[in-house]
C-alpha cells in the first residue's frame, strides 16, 4: 500500500472514530435529558389551604421512610412503590405539613388539617433525594430529609453534600433534619456471647447478621466491657455524649448555617432518652437545648396534642409493604377511613372479600390482613366444585401464612386446606368443624438445605469481627485488646455455641417465592412445590364446595416494638389459575394476559427493566 493510500485510510479511520464518538455522545445526552425530565418538573410546593382545616383535631400522622431506590431492596423502598404509597395517602385526604406547623400546633394551639401528614426520609442518600423529589413535586407534598453530620467531612458520593442539601431546601419540597453526629454502636455481642465492643457503622454492617439484637447505640448507655461493667465514670460518659452534640452543632453551623430543628434519637422506644437513666438525663438536656422537636418513638404513626414535641412517634413503612399494608396500619392507629386499593375492577369483582382488603390485578392478588387477624376472600361462582387443578406462585413473606381452601362450605367448617406457614407446607382436612392435620413438610428440608453447625457459625462470626476491626476499626487500646481476645478464642477453638445446626430465625422481611400446584381428583390430593412433588394423599370423603384464599400474620411475642412484631401480613398470590375436572379449557379462574395483551405486557416489562438498568448504570 502506498504512502498516500495509508494517509487516506488513516483519515478514513479517524473520521469513523469521530462520527462514532459524536453519535455515542448524542445518544448519551438524549438519554440524560430524558432522565432529567423524568426526575424533575420545575414546580414549587404549594402549602395546604384553609379549606383543609375543619377545626377537628385529629393530630397528625408521621410516616418516615429509610430511603428510596429505583428498584428497591430490603431497606430502600422502590420509587414506584413509594409513589403508590404517597398517592394513596393523598387520595385518603392527607396533606403534608411542615416542621413549623408542628411547632405552632404544640406551642400556639394552631389548627392542623383534618388529615395532616408529616413525611420524612432518614438515610440522607443522594439517590433518595433524586428518586423522591419527582414524586413530591407530582403530588405536591413536602418532606424532611435527615443526615448524620459526620458524613459531610467524608466526601462520600452516596450521601447528600451540604451544598446539595441547601439546594434542596431552596427547591421548596424539602426541610432539613438530623440523626445526630454519627451512627455508631456500643456494648455489642454476637449471638454466642462473643464481645465485639464499640463498632462504627461499617464494622457493624460486616457483623450484623451475627449480632441479633444484643447491642446498643452510642448515646444510649455507658460503654461497657465483656462482663457489662462500665468502662467509664459518670463524668466520662456525660462528656462523651455532650461531645457528640457539640461536634454535630459545629459541623451543621459551618456547613448549613444552622442546626436543623428536627432530631431523631437513635434508638427509639426506650421509654425515655436512652436505655440507661443516667445517659437519658444527659441526652434530654442536650436535645431540649439543641432541637425544637424529637422523634423518640417508632411503630405507631399518630401524634396528638397531649404528648410532648420531644417524644413524637413515627411509622417506618418497610420496603416490602404493599400500599394496603400501609393504609391498614394507619387505619388501625387513627380509626379514620382510608382509600384502600382494590386493583382492576373487573378482576376484583370476581371475588368476595370477607375479611381484610385485597388488591386484584391480572397477574397478582395481594390479600392484606386486618391487624392481629386474617384476610379472607372467596371466589364467586366456585360453589359446588369438586375436582380442581390449581396453580399459584406464593410470594408473601416467609414469616406468615398463605392458605388455599378447596371444597369449602360458607363457614369453613368443612374444607381441604393447603397452606405454607413460616416456610412449612401444611395440609389439613376439616369436617364438622374438627380439623385433622394430614401432612407437614419443612420446605428447607424439602429443598435439601444444608445448614452450618452452630460452632461453624460462631467461628465465622469471630472471623468477621476480627476482619472488620482490623480493616475499619479505630486504632485504640480497647480495640486492640478486643482483637487479641477474639484471636485467642478463635485459636483455642473451644466451643461456646452448643451442638446442632444453626438455623436462622425467619424475619419479617424474609421474602418468599414458591410455585404451588394442587391436583384434587376424587379422594386423591397431590401437591407439588416448585415443580417437584411434595405430597400425595388420600382424603376422607369427596364433598364439593367453594374456593377461598386466606392470609394470616404469625405474631412473635418476643419483641414488643411494632415493626419487629408486625400484626399485619400480606398474602401474595401471583398468576393464579384454577381449572375444573383437570381440563385446561374449563377455566374457573384465569386472568393471565393472552394474545396481544400478553405481548404488550412482556414488551412493557422489558422496557421498564431497561429504563431501570440505565438509571442504575448511568
Amino acid at each position: 500500500m502506498s504512502l498516500d493510500s495509508d494517509k487516506i485510510y488513516g483519515a478514513y479511520k479517524n473520521r469513523r472514530k469521530v462520527v462514532r464518538f459524536i453519535n455515542e455522545t448524542l445518544i448519551l445526552l438524549i438519554c440524560l435529558c430524558v432522565l432529567i425530565l423524568a426526575l424533575t418538573t420545575g414546580q414549587e410546593y404549594v402549602p395546604y389551604t384553609a379549606a383543609a382545616v375543619t377545626g377537628q383535631d385529629n393530630g397528625f400522622i408521621t410516616v418516615s421512610y429509610f430511603g428510596t431506590d429505583i428498584q428497591g431492596d430490603e431497606t430502600h423502598i422502590s420509587a414506584q412503590r413509594l409513589e403508590d404509597h404517597l398517592t394513596a395517602l393523598r387520595e385518603s385526604g392527607y396533606v403534608t405539613i411542615t416542621q413549623q406547623d408542628i411547632l405552632d400546633y404544640y406551642e400556639k394551639g394552631k389548627k392542623l388539617p383534618e388529615r395532616a401528614l408529616f413525611l420524612m426520609f432518614e438515610d440522607g442518600r443522594r439517590d433518595t433525594a433524586i428518586f423522591t423529589e419527582k414524586i413530591l413535586e407530582k403530588l405536591n407534598q413536602k418532606a424532611t430529609v435527615l443526615t448524620y453530620a459526620d458524613k459531610f467531612g467524608k466526601k462520600d458520593d452516596k450521601f447528600l453534600s451540604p451544598g446539595e442539601l441547601l439546594e434542596l431546601k431552596k427547591e421548596s419540597y424539602w426541610e432539613m433534619g438530623s440523626n445526630g453526629y454519627r451512627l455508631a454502636y456500643i456494648n455489642t455481642f454476637d449471638r454466642y456471647g462473643n464481645y465485639f465492643g464499640q463498632l462504627n457503622s461499617i464494622e457493624f454492617n460486616r457483623v450484623s447478621k451475627y449480632v441479633d439484637r444484643n447491642y446498643n447505640h452510642y448515646l444510649m448507655d455507658y460503654i461497657r466491657d465483656e462482663f457489662e461493667i462500665p468502662l467509664e465514670s459518670h463524668a466520662e460518659m456525660e462528656a462523651r455524649i455532650q461531645a457528640e452534640y457539640a461536634y454535630m452543632q459545629d459541623i451543621y453551623t459551618k456547613e448549613l448555617g444552622e442546626v436543623p430543628g428536627l432530631y431523631i434519637l437513635m434508638h427509639s422506644n426506650t421509654g425515655m432518652f436512652a436505655t440507661n437513666d443516667k445517659a437519658s438525663s444527659v441526652n434530654e438536656k442536650e436535645i431540649y437545648e439543641t432541637f425544637r422537636m424529637n422523634f423518640n418513638r417508632e411503630g405507631y404513626c399518630l401524634n396528638t396534642a397531649d404528648i410532648s414535641r420531644y417524644d413524637l412517634t413515627r411509622m417506618q413503612p418497610q420496603a416490602y409493604w404493599p400500599t394496603n399494608h400501609l393504609l391498614m396500619r394507619i387505619w388501625d392507629d387513627t380509626g379514620l377511613t382510608q382509600a384502600f386499593r382494590e386493583g382492576t375492577q373487573e378482576i376484583a369483582a370476581q371475588w368476595e372479600v370477607l375479611e381484610g382488603v385485597a388488591e386484584c390485578t391480572a397477574q397478582r392478588i395481594t390479600l392484606t390482613t386486618l391487624p392481629n387477624a386474617r384476610g379472607l376472600m372467596r371466589l364467586k361462582g366456585s360453589e359446588g366444585q369438586k375436582n380442581l387443578n390449581l396453580s399459584v406462585q406464593l410470594k408473601g413473606n416467609k414469616l406468615g401464612s398463605q392458605s388455599i381452601y378447596l371444597r369449602a362450605d360458607e363457614t369453613l367448617e368443612s374444607c381441604v386446606a393447603v397452606r405454607i406457614e413460616n416456610n412449612v407446607l401444611l395440609i389439613s382436612q376439616k369436617a364438622g368443624g374438627a380439623e385433622t392435620t394430614l401432612f407437614t413438610l419443612d420446605l428447607d428440608v424439602f429443598d435439601g438445605t444444608v445448614w452450618q453447625t452452630k460452632e461453624e457459625n460462631r467461628l465465622e462470626s469471630q472471623q468477621a469481627a476480627i476482619e472488620a476491626k482490623r480493616i475499619y476499626g479505630e486504632k485504640t487500646a480497647e480495640n486492640r485488646r478486643i482483637l487479641e481476645m477474639l484471636r485467642q478464642d478463635e485459636a483455642g477453638a473451644v466451643s461456646q455455641a452448643g451442638k446442632g445446626d444453626y438455623i436462622p430465625e425467619l424475619e419479617l422481611k424474609t421474602s418468599g417465592n414458591r410455585l404451588m400446584d394442587i391436583a384434587l381428583l376424587g379422594n386423591q390430593l397431590k401437591v407439588s412445590i416448585d415443580q417437584k412433588e411434595a405430597a400425595s394423599l388420600t382424603l376422607s370423603g369427596e364433598q364439593s364446595g367453594m374456593v377461598y384464599l386466606e392470609a394470616r400474620a404469625i405474631l412473635q411475642d418476643a419483641y414488643s416494638q411494632r415493626n419487629l412484631a408486625d400484626d399485619v401480613y400480606d398474602g401474595v398470590f401471583e398468576t393464579l389459575t384454577i381449572f375444573t375436572d383437570g381440563e385446561a379449557e374449563n377455566a374457573l379462574y384465569d386472568t393471565r394476559p393472552k394474545g396481544w395483551d400478553a405481548f404488550t405486557t412482556q414488551v412493557g416489562n422489558g422496557w421498564q427493566s431497561l429504563v431501570e438498568w440505565f438509571i442504575k448504570t448511568v
